[in-house]
């Protein structure tokens, strides 16, 4: 499995505790959402489309806080083709 699908597919199903390395419960749910948000970034940044994709100024932004992340596209990697 591609790592992308499978980061994408915990995003998507809510799931993003199985990203987190086995912690304390109280860290992992302080680190689910900064997780989220830095999941939502790198979903966009590898869109293949680069029309679609942000500008480092915008990823920066976004990671600062200053530019809200809004909720990325389908996942990116089941775009590709894949040839066998």
């Amino acid at each position: 499995m591609i790592l992308a699908d499978w980061a994408y597919n915990c995003y998507e199903q809510k799931k993003l505790h199985l990203l987190l390395q086995k912690v304390s419960d109280d860290q992992a749910m302080d680190g689910i959402k900064e997780l989220e948000k830095y999941l939502m970034i790198a979903f966009w940044c590898i869109q293949e489309d680069p029309s679609i994709r942000p500008t480092i100024k915008k990823v920066i932004q976004m990671l600062e806080g200053t530019v809200e992340v809004s909720v990325p596209p389908m996942n990116p990697s089941s775009l590709y083709v894949q040839s066998k």
